[in-house]
């Protein structure tokens, strides 16, 4: 049974498997697993073959190997910052951008009703898909080739910062802090123009120390940047 259904696949989807490869420059002779890892539920239930999902929760194991390493070798960041990060590389807001960026989505095969819905660009969808193609490309590739596909075309993202991870920083910042008990804390020390358009200077505190500043229209947007300023000095983030 597992034999004929693999065998529909491979006559069903080569051109869109074999766009893919070519994309990405893969020498396989294992296609019929990229062709799983870009079949979602909905089309498997449609046409009896198999979906992403087994591929996806390998995938995110493997991703967060890589991430873990690359944090590790890369800061000098304790393990709590490490894994607070790491979080944010693997959540699904960033494997949406990183499937985006590479244009995953394209080749996502979706059954009809989804396909009419907006699949293609679903979040949760597109993020999946970016977890099952490199649990594919673990399984054809290696680990060794996963990591430089990874170092590749993800982790520039993460050290240019195209992607902004980061949408609250003082919680984060909080959470850093609290790993330590060290006290935190906000003080605006400028408040300049009219009511209609106030610019407020806030600079938060740890232990009483200035350790970043931030210039807004609204008191709490001064503090947002205050604490990614903080971040940045601190954790070089």
């Amino acid at each position: 049974m597992g034999v004929l259904i693999y065998l529909k696949f491979d006559i069903m989807f080569t051109g869109d498997c074999m766009k893919v490869l070519e994309k990405f420059n893969i020498n396989t002779n294992h296609k019929s697993l990229y062709e799983e890892a870009f079949t979602h539920t909905s089309y498997a239930n449609e046409h009896g073959t198999i979906s992403y999902e087994r591929l996806e929760y390998l995938g995110d194991a493997v991703l967060e190997l890589i991430m873990s390493e690359y944090l590790y070798k890369n800061t000098e960041y304790e393990e709590g910052m490490m894994t607070k990060l790491r979080s944010h590389y693997v959540c699904e807001n960033a494997l949406y951008e990183y499937s985006i960026r590479l244009g995953l989505n394209e080749f996502v095969l979706l059954g009809h009703g989804e396909e009419t819905t907006g699949g293609r660009t679903r979040k949760a969808i597109v993020a999946d898909i970016f977890e099952s193609f490199i649990g594919a490309l673990f399984l054809d590739q290696g680990l060794v080739f996963v990591k430089n596909f990874i170092y590749k075309n993800i982790i520039p993202l993460i050290e240019n910062k195209e992607v902004d991870f980061f949408s609250d920083y003082k919680s984060i910042l909080q959470e850093y802090v609290q790993t330590d008990r060290r006290s935190l804390e906000y003080d605006v020390v400028d408040e300049e123009g009219p009511s209609h358009n106030k610019v407020f200077t806030v600079v938060v505190k740890i232990d009483g120390i200035v350790y970043g500043k931030g210039v807004a229209h609204s008191k709490k947007e001064a503090e947002q940047e205050a604490a990614h300023d903080a971040l940045k000095k601190a954790q070089n983030v």
